[in-house]
């Protein structure tokens, strides 16, 4: 609560001891401020709204449906903040990526109420639209998937490219701190996302530590369950070395030698890069999770993943990336820790490599040019 002090002293004392007058502080309560609200969706032409929020607005007011309910207050007293107002504040603040006053500013909101309205969306769009970050499930969502990533290099029965990023943050305190601080010594979340051609993001994992490596996220997560209970079929992910070799996640080799093996190499990377674009075109659209979350560390998490379903509504309805000032460099998670496979799963890629592979060195679809 925002109390003023007033000090009163006694008016009929001409001593200025202090032990000669009475002195008393009476609390009073800062009286409310009501700034004026300007309405976005009117000031700014399309183009100038899309920039500052990177929505249009079209999807803004379709966003409103689906989860303005959820943000209805009881009361419309006091200047009560509407629904549109809580959406278009939270979408500010992840397109500037500043501190949640300067973005409450900007609605003459509040730095408590804005903090407050930030974290009440972020929860709801990462809970109630989660329904839009899911791997392909039907075998014709499937089939379009891996023809989609067969189209970029020929590689065959790709069903996603995984990797990890990590989220800038504010040092969480506490005694697990220092769990948070990663290789580049700063205290970040690593991200593992899996992405598909289009630069969608069909998993993600935000909830480890910076200090976490790559494989220990994708081993406790749902995404290996699924890859190894086959229930995609005989399809695969896309990894760095980061990760370890499996039938269900192939990963370059280290040192190719023949032009099979080059050529697997070049396919392999050239593919998985998808997964490095997204992370680019996320990041520069919603700058708040490419420079520093300076939120508490339960409320992190929901906001990765909303900014993440609301990348997916763009890329779903083919919105163009605003021009905006470059992302500070990405702090990718690749390591350089091989880690150990087994013989059945090396003799899996090598037959991949000796058969298909090396056929499709010697056939005119060809997609790469070994030197």
């Amino acid at each position: 609560m925002d109390l003023n002090i007033i000090r009163y002293f006694d008016s009929e004392s001409e001593s200025s001891s202090d032990d000669d007058f009475f002195t008393e502080y009476v609390l009073m309560r800062r009286p409310k401020i009501f700034r004026q609200r300007n309405p976005p969706l009117d000031t700014w032409d399309d183009l100038g709204f899309c920039q500052r929020y990177r929505l249009s607005k079209a999807i803004v007011m379709w966003l409103l449906n689906l989860i303005g309910c959820y943000l209805k207050t009881p009361t419309t007293r006091n200047h009560a903040i509407s629904p549109l107002e809580q959406i278009l504040l939270t979408l500010r603040f992840y397109a500037t990526g500043t501190m949640q006053q300067c973005s409450g500013d900007f609605f003459g909101i509040s730095k408590s109420a804005a903090c407050k309205i930030i974290h009440l969306v972020s929860r709801v769009i990462s809970t109630k639209l989660n329904y839009l970050i899911t791997m392909p499930h039907t075998p014709a969502e499937i089939k379009e998937v891996v023809a989609k990533f067969y189209s970029i290099a020929k590689f065959p029965s790709v069903v996603g490219a995984i990797d990890c990023t990590h989220i800038r943050i504010i040092s969480p305190g506490g005694e697990n701190a220092e769990l948070y601080r990663n290789r580049k010594d700063v205290f970040s979340i690593n991200v593992q996302v899996v992405a598909d051609a289009d630069l969608k993001i069909r998993n993600i994992v935000a909830r480890w530590p910076g200090s976490v490596h790559d494989s220990t996220i994708f081993n406790n997560s749902r995404v290996k369950h699924l890859m190894n209970s086959g229930q995609l079929g005989r399809c695969c992910l896309l990894g760095d070395r980061g990760y370890g070799l499996k039938q269900y996640l192939l990963t370059p080799l280290a040192d190719p030698r023949t032009a099979a093996e080059k050529l697997y190499n070049e396919s392999q990377i050239r593919t998985r890069n998808v997964v490095e674009r997204t992370f680019g075109v996320w990041k520069r659209r919603f700058p708040c999770i490419g420079s520093q979350l300076r939120v508490k560390l339960e409320n992190v998490q929901p906001i990765i993943v909303s900014t993440a379903i609301l990348h997916n509504i763009c890329i779903m309805n083919r919105e163009d990336l605003p021009t905006c000032e470059s992302v500070p460099d990405s702090i990718e998670s690749e390591s350089n820790i091989i880690l150990p496979f087994s013989e059945i799963d090396q003799q899996y890629r090598g037959e991949l490599i000796t058969t298909y592979f090396s056929s499709l060195l010697n056939s005119h679809e060809n997609p790469i040019i070994i030197e």
